[in-house]
């Protein structure tokens, strides 16, 4: 079975690409939901986080503390590498272990991180999604309701399109000019081809 790593900085609409790829029967693992859905449940890791940036990391109720997080690693390049060194090898296993229960021709790993985090090695292929940054930042505005400096800086935290462009194998363009459903197709093809070599 193939599997397909997929990427691209934040509001490149790379959740919706995954849509359509899953409505053509393909799975899809979400990397960024399995890390929050093992900092929660995994008792190593959830120790491993309070070590590393103290109890407010989980609520009174147990509940990991996604805002305090986020605002611990998204202005300190420090603090991101020990959350990203601490969550990475939980979900490398996690995948490989949901890649055994799947029955397709190729499965798609969803990962924002997919580049920075190496696991871009685990897969046969890597797609990477570009949209225009005016785009992002607006889609992004409208979604989570994030200053543009607070986008901006999310944004510059990430490896910068040109560098994760060098590694990817495949580009989807969503930026309203490109038909994006026949780029999907396209692909879909071409994977099947491929896994039933």
């Amino acid at each position: 079975m193939l599997k397909i790593g997929i990427t691209g900085g934040i509001g490149t609409g790379k959740s919706t690409i995954c849509e359509i790829f899953a409505l053509l029967g393909i799975p899809v693992y979400n990397a960024d939901k399995a890390a929050k859905r093992l900092m929660a449940t995994n008792e190593g890791l959830k120790k491993q986080l309070i070590a590393t940036f103290g109890t407010a990391a989980f609520t009174s109720t147990g509940d990991l503390d996604t805002t305090y997080l986020a605002n611990k690693v998204f202005t300190d390049e420090k603090a991101l590498k020990q959350l990203n060194a601490l969550v990475h090898p939980s979900v490398l296993a996690d995948f490989d272990q949901w890649c055994s229960k799947q029955i397709a021709p190729y499965v798609l790993k969803e990962a924002a991180l997919l580049i920075e985090s190496g696991s871009y090695k685990q897969c046969d292929y890597t797609i990477l999604v570009e949209s225009p940054l005016a785009w992002r930042i607006q889609r992004l505005q409208n979604r989570d309701n994030s200053s543009e400096a607070q986008i901006r800086a999310r944004i510059a935290n990430q490896l910068p399109e040109e560098e994760k462009a060098k590694v990817a194998n495949y580009l989807l363009l969503n930026d309203e000019k490109h038909l994006l459903i026949p780029q999907i197709l396209a692909l879909h093809t071409q994977f099947l081809k491929a896994s039933s070599h």
